[in-house]
């Protein structure tokens, strides 16, 4: 079996759309990456813009541990809300709750 044409046709058909699948998976994962990145970095400008901080950048850290590109879209849209960058941080370590 083989050495069956059949088989063998079967099987490259099968690792042809397994590749493809892991190349289409592959490209969807870094663009959720590179979008989630580039939110945090505008999170991060926008802090620094709002309340004249350099320290928004010690958030950096927790900013990337949230997994969830709309937490952080979120997250960008409440910077133009808070008062203040402890009131983000309050916000922050919420953790959307």
């Amino acid at each position: 079996m083989l050495e069956s044409s059949t088989y063998r046709y079967i099987l490259q058909q099968g690792i042809e759309q397994g590749i493809e699948q892991g190349i289409e998976q592959g490209i969807e994962q870094g663009i959720e990456q590179g979008a989630r990145e580039s939110t945090i970095e505008g999170i991060l400008e926008a802090l620094e813009i709002q309340f004249d901080e350099i320290d928004a950048q010690t958030l950096k850290p927790m900013l990337e541990s949230i997994e969830e590109l709309q937490r952080l879209k979120d997250l960008r849209r409440a910077v133009l809300q808070v008062s203040s960058l402890d009131e983000f941080k309050h916000l922050l370590a919420s953790n959307g709750s």
